[in-house]
């Protein structure tokens, strides 16, 4: 597969999201990093680190044939010039279903490098769930 460059950190995030929803691990992997510092935690999962444990981690990821249509949204990010942050929300769905069936707060962390932006960090958390707002208690006008 020939090196793609990503021009900005959005361009890099945009193929990580591509490659996740289509389960390309070649795409996924073109995303990040050639370094052995890179870091990835999936969530509920531990710590790995290196070229090595994070493509395993995806190629099992990918094995499992779970396909899911995935919409990122509340994107906060931070940027300078060679370091950018991103935190979003990724909504996560099955084929067929209207509502999304899972939710993660995820932390990306892009480094600009002679080959363009790559991630070196992935951090996804289960989103906690929304809580149900409290009945509204009865106004008394005395």
């Amino acid at each position: 597969m020939p090196l793609q460059i990503f021009p900005t950190p959005q361009d890099a995030e945009a193929a990580f999201y591509e490659a996740l929803e289509r389960t390309d691990l070649e795409l996924m992997m073109a995303v990040w990093s050639e370094d052995e510092e890179i870091v990835c935690v999936h969530p509920g999962g531990p710590r790995l680190a290196g070229q090595d444990q994070v493509r395993e981690s995806w190629r099992q990821i990918f094995a499992s044939g779970a396909a899911a249509r995935l919409h990122v949204t509340k994107q906060v990010a931070i940027s300078g010039a060679m370091v950018a942050v991103h935190s979003v929300h990724e909504n996560f769905s099955g084929p067929g279903e209207s509502g999304p069936m899972q939710a993660v707060v995820a932390t990306n962390v892009y480094l600009r490098t002679a080959a363009g932006w790559r991630m070196v960090a992935h951090h996804g958390s289960p989103a906690p769930g929304t809580a149900e707002p409290p009945p509204a208690s009865p106004k008394i006008l005395h």
